[in-house]
């Protein structure tokens, strides 16, 4: 795929793009669960969660939003839901690096871009837990620029939260190239804003326009 030879900075989304929740969302919601002697499989729990999710509208990743999604993944399950149990501990372990997978073609793409002079950064709906935990996963040093949602006040698809990161840079929003894994959320989000954008989509599946399949594609800016 060619990107136009006026990118001067690359910015990120997170979660399903730079790293994901590991084994997966129902391994780790399975472990604590058993530990309050209920035992579901992961992949159950993968599904309500998927579910649950969908049906989300205006989450802005506070704690007790994430409190109440736990409880509606979990309903019916159990009979005093995880925000009177077990939510605590459920929250604190998804601070926690080992509970991530960095993909793998990350990291060498951050030190390829940043070799070649290209400024870095991230664009993120998340919460206060992410900027330590980018320090643990040891992905802080590669970015100039961190926007996370619950800092700026702006979640994305809006517009402010992509022009905060331009100004951080110092750059007119055409020369920043946006990458995640949300149509509606990194694609069209960072439109609006006049950057330019790609959606990653990794897997078997045909390409479509302006869609990459992995990270190593950067290699091309």
């Amino acid at each position: 795929m060619n990107f136009s030879p006026e990118v001067r900075a690359v910015t990120f989304d997170v979660g399903g793009t730079l790293i994901k929740p590991w084994p997966s969302v129902g391994h780790i919601y399975a472990a604590a669960a058993a530990k309050y002697g209920c035992k579901i499989q992961p992949a159950v729990l993968d599904q309500r969660f998927r579910n649950a999710w969908r049906e989300l509208k205006n989450f802005s990743h506070a704690r007790e939003e994430w409190s109440a999604l736990v409880d509606r993944t979990f309903a019916g399950l159990l009979e005093s839901p995880p925000s009177e149990t077990f939510f605590s501990e459920l929250y604190d372990r998804f601070s926690e690096p080992d509970a991530w997978h960095i993909f793998e073609d990350v990291v060498p793409t951050l030190e390829s871009l940043a070799a070649r002079g290209i400024n870095l950064g991230i664009i993120s709906n998340w919460d206060d837990r992410l900027r330590p935990l980018l320090d643990k996963l040891d992905l802080s040093k590669y970015f100039k620029a961190t926007m996370v949602s619950c800092e700026v006040g702006f979640p994305k698809p809006s517009p402010v939260i992509f022009e905060q990161a331009a100004k951080r840079f110092g750059l007119a929003a055409q020369f920043i190239l946006h990458i995640g894994d949300s149509a509606e959320h990194d694609v069209a989000g960072a439109r609006a804003a006049g950057y330019q954008a790609r959606l990653l989509e990794r897997g078997p599946t045909d390409p479509g326009e302006d869609v990459i399949r992995s990270l190593w594609e950067l290699k091309n800016l």
